[in-house]
């Protein structure tokens, strides 16, 4: 079928829609946009779109959804892998707001019904958020008329990708004649994924940015097409030598390294090639935002080093960034005033962050009981789609930097020249079995082995194994879940979930997690505070802090001197060195977690534990939903005599405080600092606020008028506003640093 350049407005959709788009300069179709809308997407056909970035799949999916929920074909439902990439769609799919069209999002909760969605035209959600949704068996589940499943390719992802398939399975089975549209990266096997989904395939390798790839050897890239380009080489890191030739035509770079070390130590060396490419006014914005990244005294040697990067036009970005840095990171590289990012690979499966070259600088990684190995094509292409900026670029280029004639071959051949590996489904797996066909059970979806087969043959899953496969791992599950406690089937074989097995798929927590909390807690007559924080870092669902070899003696005492308390049992080091290590690395998370709720400053954190403020709050997430898990398992088995000292550790990790603390924390506005500071200034609980006048609580550091009045009004006065503004005399005012803390902690 031959193209045409076809305008927005020869489209069949609402004139709202094609004036709206008309109006943010939305005028023409790319082809690949064009070969999609020449298929029945419109009249409600499947479709699977294999695409580069940023040639056009979510305009494509924006418009199939705005056409079947002003048709009356039911609400859309937009899935995601990541919270970033969610409210990143929110915000862009906001402007259909002008014309009617309501919008959510929800990534949170997963003991949540998400009521609050049901009026919503748009919904976006995480993968896991959407198949939580599934599991409480919402009433407005079933108005979904579209669902678009962005990055399908990661159904490849052995942590994400049973999910994703699940919840297509799952929503197909539940919602006759509901409409699939998957976004996926080019892949070899898109027609696999195409009739997976009883999909049309819409495959293009076309960009707006036209992309070249090559390999940088010796002051020399090469590229496919066989030209070059010569690279002046000045200087004693190369890398700085590639990025500052694209720096003179006014380009930015991503350099993709392996690891977080990597990422900080190559920022501080390019750093100073960087700066005399800022102009006046990128110098003082930068200044700006890196003086607020260090306004606190207690702020880690990491922050400060990006800061110091920062102020140059270079910074680093990686997962054990807080979240205020790496936005502030991705701010700044948008608006062009930083020049150069020295990423991890997380980088290029997170949002859109495009610059007209892209640097591998690794190809290997390095994994703990797998040692180095060469990274997937599909995760070097991923990396390489990040060049060319839309709007800004004629060109992008993605370069991979060799150190012999040997390894530039290799690198042309195996990477640039190559096609992505085909993906395969990762639900095999006996721990993503046993999670998604418990919450089947307890979900009524499927309550017979025929109705789990039907199931499961919905899956991508069942298109690529062989069934006798695919039966015996079923066989293994359902025998371990009702092994557990979790299911129980009758005579006639017909399968339910138990109380615990209902509540385990509701806190969307792994069964072996539900079963191992469930004996260790029965029949432990007393547990401590270190004891139960290292129990819920021994599930499979807490996510534990790497630990080196050279801290071994150091955890291995501290095993010695914890024994007592610790009621999971210590794996002999020779026998099974893999699990007395993983042992060791729970015991440190542990500890982590003991610091946080005693307070410990950033700079305590992560230079006693070698991580990042962002490990440290994803550890905190997610022992904090364990705990509340743990008091809700020990609620439906009657193991009650934990449960205070559960609910206690709960909200201590919540809040991060002392115990002192959780009487004031409590109130609205009252996080860890502020409840410091008013405990340190003599107002020690709720008493003592009720009897304070407002002048004394807002005279304490950090407080101030507007706190010290909702404080009052928390505790039942009739405040008069106008009052306390003229008495409130001498308001403390807040230095850089207690704000810095506040924003990161409040």
């Amino acid at each position: 079928m031959g193209l045409k350049e076809t305008n927005i407005d020869e489209l069949p959709i609402n004139q709202r829609v094609i004036d709206l788009l008309k109006g943010i300069g939305i005028v023409k179709l790319f082809p690949p946009q064009e070969m999609a809308f020449n298929t029945k997407l419109l009249q409600g056909e499947n479709l699977v779109l294999a695409f580069p970035t940023s040639s056009g799949k979510t305009l494509v999916a924006e418009i199939a959804m705005l056409k079947a929920i002003l048709e009356g074909r039911g609400k859309a439902l937009y899935l995601v892998p990541l919270r970033a990439l969610a409210h990143e769609k929110y915000a862009d799919f906001k402007k259909y707001e002008k014309i009617g069209i309501t919008v959510a999002v929800s990534v949170g909760d997963y003991d949540s019904s998400g009521t609050r969605l049901k009026e919503a035209d748009i919904v976006i959600m995480t993968t896991e958020k959407a198949d939580s949704i599934i599991r409480h068996n919402v009433d407005w589940l079933h108005k979904i008329g579209i669902v678009v499943a962005d990055e399908i390719h990661l159904v490849n992802d052995s942590s994400r990708g049973p999910t994703l398939e699940m919840v297509i399975a799952k929503l197909e089975r539940l919602l006759s004649g509901i409409q699939v549209l998957a976004l996926s990266a080019t892949i070899s096997n898109a027609d696999e994924i195409a009739s997976w989904l009883d999909a049309k395939l819409v495959k293009s390798s076309w960009r707006p940015i036209p992309l070249t790839e090559g390999v940088f050897l010796d002051g020399e890239i090469t590229f496919e097409d066989n030209t070059s380009r010569n690279i002046r080489m000045k200087r004693k890191e190369h890398i700085a030598d590639i990025v500052c030739d694209i720096l003179e035509e006014d380009g930015q770079v991503l350099v993709f390294v392996s690891s977080r070390r990597s990422t900080v130590s190559l920022s501080k060396r390019i750093a100073s090639s960087v700066r005399p490419y800022l102009t006046p006014q990128d110098l003082d914005e930068l200044h700006r935002v890196s003086k607020s990244l260090v306004s606190s005294a207690t702020v880690p040697e990491s922050t400060k080093t990006l800061s110091d990067v920062l102020r140059k036009g270079s910074a680093f970005h990686h997962a054990g960034l807080k979240n205020r840095e790496r936005s502030i990171i991705e701010s700044c590289f948008r608006n062009n005033t930083l020049k150069a990012i020295i990423a991890t690979p997380t980088l290029a499966a997170g949002v859109n962050l495009p610059a007209r070259r892209v640097v591998i600088r690794d190809y290997r990684r390095f994994e703990r009981g797998r040692g180095s190995y060469p990274i997937p094509i599909l995760e070097y292409k991923q990396m390489a789609g990040r060049a060319g900026r839309p709007a800004y670029d004629d060109y992008g280029e993605a370069i991979l930097i060799a150190r012999s004639e040997l390894e530039r071959e290799f690198l042309m051949e195996n990477y640039v020249l190559s096609e992505t590996e085909a993906i395969t489904s990762k639900l095999a797996s006996p721990k993503a079995l046993r999670f998604h066909l418990l919450s089947t059970i307890a979900g009524g979806i499927t309550r017979t082995r025929e109705k789990i087969d039907n199931l499961i043959e919905g899956t991508f899953y069942s298109h690529q194994f062989e069934k006798w496969e695919i039966d015996h791992h079923i066989t293994s599950v359902i025998t371990f879940l009702e092994d557990g406690g979790l299911t129980k089937s009758d005579n006639g074989g017909t399968l339910v979930a138990t109380p615990l097995g209902e509540r385990t798929s509701r806190l969307y927590i792994d069964p072996y997690s539900a079963i191992l909390l469930r004996n260790t807690l029965g029949k432990s007559e007393e547990i401590t505070e270190i004891g139960l924080l290292h129990l819920i870092c021994h599930t499979p669902d807490q996510p534990t802090s790497y630990i080196a070899r050279s801290e071994f003696e150091d955890y291995e005492i501290m095993v010695a001197d914890y024994l007592p308390d610790l009621s999971v049992p210590l794996p002999d080091s020779w026998e099974d060195p893999e699990s007395y290590t993983n042992y060791l690395a729970e015991l440190k998370t542990a500890r982590l977690l003991q610091d946080w709720i005693n307070e410990k400053s950033e700079r305590e954190m992560t230079e006693n534990y070698n991580v990042g403020m962002g490990d440290v709050h994803r550890y905190v997430r997610s022992a904090e939903w364990l705990l509340y898990s743990t008091s809700e398992i020990c609620r439906v088995t009657a193991i009650t005599k934990h449960i205070p000292l559960i609910h206690k550790l709960h909200s201590r990790i919540r809040h991060g405080v002392k115990e002192e603390l959780l009487e004031l924390v409590g109130l609205r506005g009252i996080g860890r600092v502020r409840a410091r500071m008013l405990f340190n200034n003599g107002l020690h609980n709720l008493s003592d606020l009720y009897k304070a006048d407002i002048q004394k609580i807002g005279r304490v550091p950090a407080i101030g008028t507007g706190i010290a009045m909702s404080i009052k009004k928390q505790l039942g006065f009739d405040v008069d506003e106008s009052k306390a503004e003229i008495t409130l005399e001498n308001e403390p005012l807040l230095d850089e640093s207690m704000q810095t803390l506040l924003e990161d902690f409040e």
